[in-house]
């Protein structure tokens, strides 16, 4: 809460150690061992609500620590489109407007308004989208770090519910289809290059399905790494370093990892 807040410089200071800003975690691989970091979570759960209205564009007002797939629920039921390429995407709102989440051409950039965020210099304010930077998995509020995202205003268009809820539908079915959903990963593990899939590349590249002790690659969607259990987190970069050298290897593309390595 904005209490919190107030407290959280000398919290920092105390404790020590690298802040690091966290949602639910769905795109972070912590390396083995102890870390140098002080974890700090932004749990603002207000209720969703409708913040603006003008015809049928709809502005809906979220705190960072609502769930993903609850924001897209939410919107479907009241007929709101603008998300249902998200479906499918866990975490939490904050870390989705930190990592401007996208998935089959719709991202958080695209229906930001405006975004309340934290830092030590500026306190909690805040910023319209123009003073925002979104592009491909990058959003930069031109914050001193560190910064955290407390929740955001998003632009929605006001539709018939069922016509959301089968778009959601028809996503969801292909995802479920296309890539390991259901199964423990971080999300993409690599940045899509240019005008070419990753997944693709480290497809033809024979890493669709290779493991390394507990962790491996999806045989569903190469871009996905998937812990079996009882794996480690320096099995899994090492798999990913050598996937991503044998991508370079074989077409000069150097991949750019999407999933936030920690420590």
């Amino acid at each position: 809460d904005d209490a919190g807040l107030a407290q959280l410089p000398a919290a920092l200071e105390r404790l020590g150690g690298m802040p690091l800003p966290v949602g639910w975690g769905s795109n972070l691989l912590a390396r083995d061992g102890e870390l140098g970091v002080t974890l700090v979570r932004t749990d603002f759960r207000a209720p969703l609500e409708v913040a603006a209205e003008d015809g049928a564009d709809i502005v809906v007002r979220c705190a960072a620590g609502v769930r993903l797939p609850k924001l897209v629920a939410w919107c479907a039921a009241r007929g709101l489109s603008g998300l249902e390429g998200l479906a499918g995407i866990p975490g939490a709102v904050g870390g989705a407007v930190a990592m401007n989440a996208g998935s089959y051409g719709v991202s958080m950039g695209d229906v930001l308004t405006r975004a309340r965020l934290w830092s030590a210099d500026s306190g909690a304010v805040w910023l319209t989208r123009e003073a925002l930077t979104c592009g491909y998995r990058h959003f930069d509020p031109g914050l001193s770090a560190p910064w955290l995202v407390l929740g955001c205003e998003l632009r929605l268009t006001r539709t018939e519910p069922d016509i959301v809820r089968e778009a959601i539908k028809a996503n969801l079915q292909r995802k479920k289809a296309t890539q390991p959903i259901t199964q423990a990963t971080a999300g993409c593990v690599f940045k899509n290059p240019e005008g070419v899939s990753a997944g693709k590349l480290l497809d033809e590249a024979g890493f669709k399905g290779r493991r390394m002790g507990g962790v491996g690659f999806s045989g569903l969607h190469a871009n996905f790494l998937i812990h079996h259990g009882g794996g480690s987190a320096t099995q899994a970069l090492e798999l990913l370093e050598t996937a991503r050298e044998t991508v370079r290897e074989r077409t000069g593309i150097r991949l750019e990892l999407e999933v936030k390595v920690v420590g």
